[in-house]
């Protein structure tokens, strides 16, 4: 996949194609983008799984807190990351860990990673950096 610009067609397939959506790295604070996609993406119809460690066990808009992707019962269809590059390798580990696989791998605006990206495309998963799903 280009990764440089993807089509309308492209991130409407994709976003029409997944219902389950893990976020890594979504907040509680209703002033971070992670908090606006989450609710937003709920309100469309998705079934989201927040997930970060720090909040893990309590809830969020009335979704518990995982503290990591194998916490979340049930496949994935998408995993929508908020954190940095840094953190990258670790989540696409986890990522990589899920069985079944999650069909999508959504990096959002700011992030790039082509070697994550290859290793995770390597593995079957399609790959969006730099975008957000809510915009």
């Amino acid at each position: 996949m280009n990764h440089d610009h993807y089509s309308d067609h492209a991130i409407r397939s994709i976003l029409n194609g997944v219902k389950r959506i893990a976020m890594v790295g979504a907040s509680a604070n209703t002033v971070r983008p992670s908090y606006f996609a989450l609710k937003y993406l709920m309100e469309r119809g998705y079934d989201m799984r927040p997930v970060n460690p720090g909040q893990a066990g309590g809830s969020v808009l009335g979704l518990e807190w995982y503290a990591r992707l194998a916490d979340v019962p049930g496949p994935i269809d998408m995993v929508d990351v908020f954190r940095g590059v840094d953190a990258l390798p670790g989540v696409l580990d986890e990522v990589l860990a899920l069985d079944p696989l999650p069909r999508v791998l959504w990096l959002q605006l700011g992030i790039r990673d082509d070697a994550i990206a290859a290793r995770a495309e390597a593995h079957g998963i399609e790959v969006i950096m730099n975008r957000c799903p809510k915009i």
